[in-house]
């Protein structure tokens, strides 16, 4: 039994002067004995917005009863989401990155007003992985997080289809490739079931992430979510939460600098989504570790490229889940020795020993060996340059060309370019400039998917670039690079663009830059005046007003570096 006396729930439960508090567990049904365990908050994002996190209330029962089994008090309770997949393309985007750091932050208020001692945690969508996996970083009580699962992939003519394709189908049609009735009929078979996008997108990189930084059980993130087997991995979580409240392994214990490296570095491995640039930086703050964009491009730099994982190749989700799972291609990396061994995880046991009973499998082509990678370089690099001085980021798996010269077209919002695209005013060799969407300009740093989609769509998608100081989808493909900073609400290099500048892109390099001088760049400083803000007031203003640059993570408050007092050592 574990002495609750010492753990945050004894404000709640223990002692005469708690009768009230406990008056409020009887009339739940709780039973003396449960209200004497320890409190695990079970947290999901479960809700009807989309298929991404549908199956999650399943789950989260089958994790209760891992906490039952193992003499814990389970208590559930969900947070807020918002889908990118139908944020996509218009306003509503501008809530995605917020999300994160709404949904941390409730998850911590609702922790700390009850007084839990431990916490599980299920995701589906993009920016709720990171969101959960920072703070269950800021609490630092034990916990536990859990991937939903990966939608199936659709069946259009034959081959394995996601969201991406219809994405790119709306540019198609708009080049008139294919006939609304083919896209209608591609929309209504993309999304067959329950859960993430298929592709090696953020949600699945995120995934991909929590496996490899340690804070989710091996194998957890790959099977789909409508199978069955995800709720034995729930299950399991539940139990395994009681184990490292019983042993005081905390998340701080488990996230270090070493375990951030593997994070990256099976990002890069795997073509994953450039926001986990933006994704593992916050993280990192949450446990006080200096961790930046330049940090992960350095990673993404030296390291192979191995999954063949869709956008740039040709493979699902469900295809890494049928031969390993994450753990064959983390068991790929260790065996190169791009993977740190001796990190803690959540099974209580170090990556190399949660990897002693992996076999790398040779009758597959999802993963390669890192002696034969699709690339020496990572699939994600960093760029930097009198364009960006705070640096970039751009996804390269799948580019044939890796650098690129070409003149500024400027947009001071996404859906000119967007515009633009759609009426094919732009020409073979445009670099597509879509400033003002940064965290802080934007607010909250749009991804330009309906935009890179179509360009792809009209196969204009290796003819042209694009630059932003917002985001990318993990679906993403073509040389689009994001995270411009300074970004170009607070006066960066991007904001004082013109149209007809030449701007050269080097991912060999890494290099982003614009052919004008210093000084020229400084009468242009002069002259340049602020854009007004489009919100006066809410939760997009509030944002705007302590939202940091994406160099760093786009951080809403200081980390753990400036914690007095750590929640879990109330």
């Amino acid at each position: 039994m574990i002495d609750k006396t010492k753990l945050p729930s004894r404000h709640v439960s223990v002692g005469p002067e708690r009768a009230p508090h406990r008056s409020y567990y009887y009339a739940m049904g709780m039973t003396d004995a449960e209200i004497q365990q320890p409190f695990v908050g079970v947290v999901t994002t479960w809700n009807e917005a989309a298929p991404c996190n549908i199956a999650l209330m399943r789950q989260a029962q089958a994790a209760k009863k891992g906490v039952k089994a193992a003499n814990g008090t389970p208590r559930e309770f969900t947070t807020i989401t918002v889908t990118d997949g139908i944020a996509m393309g218009h306003e509503g985007m501008k809530s995605s990155l917020v999300s994160r750091d709404v949904i941390a932050d409730s998850v911590e208020l609702t922790v700390r007003g009850h007084c839990y001692d431990a916490l599980v945690g299920f995701a589906g969508c993009d920016k709720s992985l990171p969101g959960l996996m920072m703070v269950m970083l800021r609490l630092n009580i034990p916990s536990v997080f859990m991937y939903g699962g990966s939608i199936l992939p659709g069946k259009h003519k034959g081959q394995d289809v996601t969201v991406q394709n219809v994405f790119e189908a709306v540019g198609a049609y708009s080049a008139g490739k294919i006939s609304e009735e083919e896209l209608i009929e591609l929309e209504c078979i993309a999304c067959p079931s329950a859960g993430s996008c298929g592709g090696q997108f953020t949600a699945n990189t995120m995934a991909c992430v929590s496996e490899a930084i340690g804070l989710a059980l091996p194998g957890s993130a790959g099977a789909p979510a409508p199978y069955d087997s995800r709720d034995k991995y729930a299950e399991a979580s539940g139990e395994a939460v009681m184990m490292l409240l019983g042993k005081n392994i905390r998340p701080r214990d488990i996230v270090t600098r070493k375990s951030l490296e593997n994070a990256a570095t099976i990002v890069a491995a795997s073509g994953g989504s450039t926001n986990a640039a933006l994704h593992l930086p916050a993280m990192a703050n949450e446990a006080g570790i200096d961790f930046d964009l330049h940090d992960v491009a350095e990673i993404f730099r030296r390291t192979p490229y191995i999954a063949d994982l869709k956008p740039a190749g040709r493979f699902v989700m469900k295809d890494l889940f049928e031969v390993g799972g994450v753990p064959v291609l983390m068991k790929a990396l260790y065996e190169g020795g791009y993977i740190h061994g001796d990190c803690m995880t959540v099974t209580g046991k170090t990556i190399a020993e949660n990897l002693e009973s992996v076999t790398f499998p040779t009758d597959q082509e999802v993963i390669r060996p890192t002696s034969n990678p699709l690339s020496t370089t990572g699939g994600v690099v960093g760029l930097r340059g009198n364009l960006a001085p705070e640096g970039a980021i751009v996804k390269i798996a799948g580019l044939k060309n890796l650098t690129f010269t070409g003149v500024a077209r400027c947009f001071d919002c996404e859906e000119d370019a967007f515009k633009a695209v759609e009426n094919r005013y732009y020409k073979e060799g445009d670099v597509l400039v879509i400033r003002y969407e940064g965290p802080r300009g934007g607010p909250g740093m749009r991804e330009m998917l309906a935009t890179t989609a179509a360009i792809y769509g009209q196969d204009m998608g290796d003819k042209v670039a694009l630059i932003t100081d917002g985001r990318f989808s993990g679906a993403t493909r073509g040389f689009c690079v994001g995270h411009v900073g300074p970004e170009a609400a607070v006066g960066g290099t991007i904001g004082l663009l013109k149209d007809g500048d030449v701007i050269t892109l080097d991912a060999t390099k890494g290099t982003i830059d614009v052919a004008l001088s210093d000084e020229e760049l400084a009468a242009r400083r002069v002259a340049w005046k602020p854009k007004p803000q489009n919100f006066g007031s809410g939760v997009l203003w509030r944002y705007a007003q302590v939202v940091g640059s994406a160099e760093k993570g786009a951080l809403t408050h200081p980390g753990a570096r400036a914690e007095i007092r750590c929640y879990a050592d109330i």
